[in-house]
């Protein structure tokens, strides 16, 4: 049926009904015609956008940190399902893999929402105080979703109005259009998240959970950091210090604890709920050795050979941690003891914090956010945009990060040589960031995917862990860079062109 206007909504609250998080399911498909009408519309449609987050982030472990030096798999040979993560990791993927297809899709799912949002909102008879901030908020949300798809995949098609047509349709806003070239899509993101961040509140009066003007600020000064912007990046992390809106906390584990939610150093994460609700995280026992019986690590059984095995730290990342860091301890796990025998296996410490919820039958049920930026991270991205002009003060905001890593004054850097300098700036964001999507999009900004991967992949080959792993395997190119563009995206939209080696 064709409408001018259909789209899901989701709502199990409205804004200022939750102060922990913004808990949205699924509800019904409606038409413009009856929507739009009252705040609570506008709430749930906006609600509706922070869904989507959830299908861009549940998989983006795959191409964000599987894709590099500081994660890869347990090989499985008896069990061989789910083989294009593998294929991403090895880097012999092609564009019918389903990550890649996800990315795209729930991207797009966000900017389809932003956008009815954004064309009505001006008009709305509300009050400037909640349009402002509703209006903020997509914004923010447009800004993060275009900038994921431009690192990924180049040039993207860039679609800032509603689109008529049925729901798959208007869901899929770039079915119909050519890419469009990345320096236009970076100053759209830009605009967007500029308006944003004078739109937003601050995050002491915004609901937990949601866009803050910190939150813009931070995007934007990411974006500047990629387009290698320098002195626009440190305004904009300058003011974000400057705000007093947020503090490390002096516990690094503490960070990733459930307990902590949008805690004083989260700048933005996307919320999860456990229960029955389909709100529930699962990265936990992705990330967990593949085991058909969990009972050693959990306390309770469950069948996880299907489930876990991925993300797994490297051994390269294990070795890269100094002596003395904190931060080890907190992001990885040696192994686990099974039968009073302890079972050498690493994996991620991160999100896995017990006692962990009951699972739903067959389904994991954790109540891990994701984390998407950190006051740490700011610290690290003012200090590489002070460091790459040459100015004093980027040792200031690295050894902030630094003392809370190996205890105040303990471990600070005093390098003063610039290019020594940056490569100390990139191993403190690998180490810092670890697992939360970073290390990929760092090695690619910085020029060091084909070396680094490259000599990762040669020596994963001979180690004689990954018999999987042919001749063809870990041949990065210029390429490989990129992703390419899903394939049924081509299929059905003949003005989109490929990327090249694909």
């Amino acid at each position: 049926m064709k409408l001018k206007m259909m789209f899901t909504v989701f709502l199990l609250g409205s804004l200022g009904a939750c102060k922990n998080y913004i808990d949205i399911a699924p509800q019904n498909f409606i038409s413009s015609d009856n929507f739009f009408k009252t705040e609570a519309d506008f709430v749930q449609a906006v609600n509706a956008s922070y869904s989507a987050l959830r299908i861009v982030y549940n998989e983006a472990y795959i191409m964000g940190e599987m894709r590099s030096d500081n994660a890869h798999y347990i090989f499985n040979s008896s069990n061989r399902g789910n083989l294009v993560r593998e294929e991403i990791a090895d880097f012999i993927d092609n564009p019918t893999a389903a990550p890649v297809a996800t990315k795209w899709a729930g991207n797009y799912k966000i900017i389809a929402y932003a956008n009815e949002v954004i064309s009505r909102i001006d008009a709305a008879t509300l009050s400037e105080t909640v349009k402002k901030n509703l209006k903020g908020q997509v914004l923010f949300l447009r800004a993060l979703a275009y900038f994921d798809l431009v690192q990924y995949f180049s040039d993207v098609p860039l679609v800032v109005a509603p689109i008529s047509g049925t729901a798959d349709e208007i869901l899929n806003v770039a079915s119909t259009l050519p890419r469009t070239a990345k320096a236009e899509v970076y100053a759209q993101i830009v605009k967007d998240a500029q308006e944003a961040a004078t739109l937003l509140p601050s995050k002491t009066d915004q609901e937990k959970g949601r866009a803050t003007s910190g939150a813009a600020k931070t995007l934007l000064g990411n974006v500047y950091v990629v387009l290698k912007q320098w002195p626009q990046a440190e305004t904009v992390l300058t003011e974000v210090v400057n705000s007093s809106q947020y503090s490390l906390l002096p516990d690094y584990a503490a960070v990733f604890n459930p307990a902590n939610k949008n805690h004083a150093e989260s700048v933005f994460e996307v919320q999860y709920l456990q229960g029955n609700l389909g709100l529930q995280s699962a990265f936990t026992y992705t990330f967990m050795p593949n085991l058909t019986n969990i009972n050693p690590l959990v306390g309770f059984q469950f069948n996880n050979q299907s489930i876990g095995g991925w993300n797994i730290p490297s051994d390269d990342l294990i070795k890269s941690y100094e002596t003395g860091d904190k931060r080890k301890a907190a992001s990885v796990l040696d192994g686990y003891t099974s039968g009073g025998t302890f079972v050498q296996q690493p994996f991620i410490k991160k999100y896995f914090n017990l006692p962990l919820p009951t699972p739903n039958g067959s389904s994991p049920n954790a109540n891990d956010n994701w984390p998407v930026y950190r006051y740490s991270e700011v610290l690290l991205l003012l200090a590489e945009a002070l460091n790459e002009q040459g100015k004093a003060g980027a040792l200031t905001y690295l050894n902030q990060v630094r003392d809370r890593a190996f205890g105040a004054g303990v471990s600070q850097i005093k390098e003063t040589n610039q290019a020594a300098l940056k490569t100390v700036i990139a191993k403190e964001r690998r180490i810092e960031l670890a697992f939360e999507n970073k290390r990929w999009l760092d090695l690619v900004r910085n020029g060091q995917a084909i070396a680094v991967m490259s000599a990762y992949g040669s020596a994963l080959k001979a180690s004689g862990k990954y018999p999987n792993l042919i001749p063809q395997t870990y041949n990065v190119t210029e390429n490989r860079l990129l992703f390419p563009l899903p394939f049924n995206e081509i299929q059905v939209n003949p003005k989109l062109k490929q990327n090249p080696g694909y």
